[in-house]
């Protein structure tokens, strides 16, 4: 059948129905946003010749799979092309410049300690080397940006982080700080090395991944949001760029400027990377986005 098929009336009749198009009161963004996503889903159907079968065995994998959606969204591509739109809103805002922004991930978690500069991330013992990171926070002149706080978190050397470890072994906000910085810009920490990890194997992710004929590894990277006043909130990592999975990260986090390669000695590394804000038009830009984060 043709997808001319959600041109006919009744079909067209249901969707308006659906979507509280013909009702007074509700969110008129709401409705025309469900309206087209579900005329896009009843396309779709037609277009592959989506069986009764297929439809519920995906509705099941969705419900089943609830808890690896912060997983799914990544490893499908949808939160890496959130960032491309974003980035190509600025370019056309003639706003494009600075550190490029990546994926946040679904494992940050809010209120971590805010500490001085210099600061060591890591509470646990951990049989790995040392990470050594520093650099500079500036604006896009060069200038230094005064009175950043660094938002830092990342995985141990089991690729594990701390509040959503499996094992239970980490104490809390372990390699996860707020740094403060001071008038010159400059950042400085230490923590235990981290690693790459893989999707929950035989979970949801790594099932669909499977199912396209894709892994679901991604290289060892340190996560951060940089805020200051007068400046947009960034939020960005770093990927090892010596990291086998760096070229090919499951969740599309690599991103040109953000693969720095460490310089190593031993089992321990030093890493220097300065992130270069733009400058914030409006309040909003200086806060976060409104997405539903851990809290602890």
């Amino acid at each position: 059948m043709h997808v001319d098929f959600i041109q006919t009336q009744p079909v067209q009749d249901l969707l308006d129905r659906a979507s509280g198009t013909l009702v007074a009161g509700g969110s008129p963004r709401l409705k025309a946003i469900l309206r087209d996503w579900l005329a896009s889903t009843m396309e779709l159907i037609v277009k592959h010749d989506i069986d009764e079968s297929e439809f519920w065995q995906a509705i099941a994998f969705l419900q089943n799979g609830a808890g690896e959606l912060g997983l799914i969204v990544p490893g499908v591509g949808l939160e890496h092309f959130l960032d491309l739109y974003m980035d190509a809103k600025d370019r056309e805002a003639g706003r494009d410049g600075g550190t490029p922004r990546t994926i946040e991930g679904p494992l940050y978690v809010e209120n971590a300690p805010l500490v001085e500069n210099d600061a060591n991330l890591t509470s646990d013992p951990d049989d790995t080397g040392t990470l050594y990171m520093t650099g500079r926070v500036m604006g896009p002149d060069g200038e230094a940006v005064t009175n950043a706080v660094l938002h830092v978190w990342h995985a141990n050397s089991k690729g594990f982080y701390s509040h959503f470890d499996p094992t239970g072994e980490q104490t809390p906000f372990n390699n996860r700080r707020r740094i403060k910085l001071g008038s010159d810009g400059h950042y400085s920490f230490n923590s235990k090395m981290p690693n790459g990890y893989s999707v929950p194997p035989a979970g949801a992710t790594d099932q669909l991944m499977s199912a396209l004929g894709r892994h679901g590894n991604r290289p060892a990277h340190v996560h951060f949001f940089v805020e200051a006043p007068g400046y947009r909130t960034l939020t960005t990592q770093i990927n090892f760029g010596d990291d086998p999975f760096a070229a090919d990260d499951f969740a599309f986090g690599t991103r040109e400027g953000l693969l720095p390669v460490p310089n190593r000695q031993g089992d321990s590394a030093h890493i220097a990377f300065d992130f270069t804000l733009q400058r914030s038009e409006v309040a909003d830009e200086e806060g976060f986005s409104q997405r539903v984060r851990t809290s602890a």
